[in-house]
C-alpha cells in the first residue's frame, strides 16, 4: 500500500501564506474528498503537491511512500505517480492532442509504446470517455468546450494510470451524462487501487464516486476529516457549523488563482521528455 503525506506543510504565492499548516495522508485504494468555501487553499494544496512554480513552500513536508516529493521536478512528480487534473486546463495551440498523451505514456515507461499499441489503447479509452477520435488530431484543449476538457483529463488519467490522482472539480462544465462517464472512469481507476483526492462543490459527483473519508479545509489548514455523513451536513447547511460548533471563523476568501496553471509547462515537458 502506497502513501502520500501532507505534514505540516506551509505555502504562499507573491508573498501571501495560502496553506497554513496542511495536514493529510492518503492511501491507495483511499478516495478523500477534499471540500471547503472557495480560497482557502484546496486548489493550491493540489497544485503544490504538483510542483506548481509559482508557489514557494515555507516549511512542512510532502511524501510519497517516504520519498521527498518537494525535490522532485514536476515531471519527476508524475513519473513517482501523481497526477493533476485540472480545473483550468491549458489550451495549447501547435501541440497535438495525440501526440501529447503519447509523450505522456512514454514518459512514464522504459521502453518506448508502440504506434498500434498507443492507437488501440487511445481508442479503447476514448470510446470509454466518450471522446471522438478526432479529438487525437486536434491541438491540446484547443477549441475545446469545458466538458470535453474535463473529459479528455479523466483521459489522460486512464492512460497514464496513476498511483495516486488528484482531481479540481473534475465535474464542474460537465452535463448529467457527462458526469456520469467521468464517475464511471473514476470508479474503474478505483477499482485500480489508485488514491484520490477530489475537490468538488457538488455532492452528486461523491454520491457517484462514493469517498471513503472527508476533509475539509478552512483557513488553509484542515479543520475536521470525517466520514461521509460530513458532505450531506455541508450540501444541506453550508459551512457555518464549522464556526458555530467548532469554534474556527471562517476568514474572507483568498484572491482567485484560476489565472494560475501548470498546464503549458506540463505539457511541454511531457512532450519534450516523451519518446
Amino acid at each position: 500500500m502506497a502513501k502520500l503525506e501532507i505534514i505540516d506543510l506551509h505555502a504562499s504565492v507573491d508573498g501571501k501564506e495560502i496553506l497554513k499548516g496542511v495536514n493529510l495522508s492518503v492511501s491507495t485504494g483511499e478516495t478523500v474528498a477534499l471540500l471547503g468555501p472557495n480560497g482557502h487553499g484546496k486548489s493550491t494544496l493540489l497544485a503544490v503537491i504538483m510542483g506548481h512554480p509559482r508557489y514557494t513552500v515555507t516549511s512542512g513536508k510532502i511524501l510519497l511512500d517516504g520519498k521527498d516529493v518537494l525535490t522532485m521536478t514536476v515531471d519527476e512528480r508524475s513519473r513517482a505517480g501523481l497526477f493533476l487534473g485540472m480545473q483550468y486546463p491549458s489550451e495549447v495551440p501547435g501541440v497535438i492532442n495525440a501526440d501529447f498523451l503519447k509523450a505522456a505514456i512514454n514518459a512514464h515507461r522504459e521502453k518506448p509504446i508502440t504506434l498500434f499499441q498507443f492507437y488501440r489503447t487511445l481508442e479503447t479509452n476514448s470510446k470509454e470517455m466518450k471522446i471522438s477520435l478526432d479529438m487525437a488530431n486536434r491541438s491540446l484543449n484547443e477549441g475545446f468546450s469545458g466538458g470535453e476538457k474535463k473529459r479528455n483529463e479523466i483521459l489522460q488519467m486512464r492512460l497514464l494510470n496513476p498511483t495516486f490522482a488528484m482531481l479540481d472539480e473534475i465535474d464542474s462544465g460537465l452535463d448529467v451524462d457527462a458526469l456520469q462517464t467521468v464517475s464511471e472512469a473514476i470508479r474503474k481507476q478505483q477499482e485500480q487501487e489508485t488514491g484520490f483526492l477530489v475537490i468538488s462543490h457538488y455532492a452528486r459527483l461523491y454520491s457517484l464516486i462514493s469517498p471513503t473519508r472527508v476533509a475539509v479545509m478552512v483557513n488553509g489548514r484542515i479543520a475536521v476529516e470525517g466520514g461521509k455523513e460530513i458532505i450531506d451536513k455541508i450540501d444541506s447547511t453550508g459551512f457555518e457549523w464549522i464556526n458555530t460548533e467548532l469554534g474556527i471563523s471562517i476568514e474572507k476568501e483568498q484572491p482567485d488563482m484560476r489565472d494560475v496553471s501548470i498546464g503549458s509547462c506540463a505539457t511541454r515537458e511531457a512532450i519534450n521528455s516523451g519518446k
